[in-house]
């Protein structure tokens, strides 16, 4: 299993073989990163539940390509931001668990603000 830096370089010299830094500034970044997350929404739009399990199966690479693009323009824009990805992410999770303390929050799709 490859290493979050490991996958970062691969991603870095892949874009630098091909010359897109210059296409890539945050905004588009953050542009790109949104429109592959459409392109996963829809392919649950419109579909049930059981409908959406079955796609799943018959078609879990799709899944996995659109999860892949968004993830790695994320990866790209922290790395270009200056931002490092994983403790991006531990941070907001213990930003998240102050708003959202378990006594007042399991089992509810409550809003922090108003719990």
């Amino acid at each position: 299993m490859k290493t979050y830096h490991e996958l970062l370089k691969k991603l870095m010299i892949f874009r630098q073989e091909r010359n897109w830094e210059k296409f890539h500034k945050p905004k588009d970044l953050a542009m790109a990163a949104a429109i592959e997350a459409a392109e996963l929404m829809q392919e649950f739009l419109w579909q049930t539940e059981e409908e959406v399990k079955q796609k799943i199966k018959t078609d879990k690479e799709r899944f996995a390509d659109e999860i892949a693009d968004t993830a790695v323009y994320l990866m790209l824009l922290a790395d270009d931001l200056g931002i490092d990805f994983y403790n991006a992410i531990e941070n907001k999770m213990k930003k998240n668990a102050l708003k959202y303390p378990v006594e007042k929050c399991k089992g509810k799709a409550t809003k922090y603000t108003d719990l």
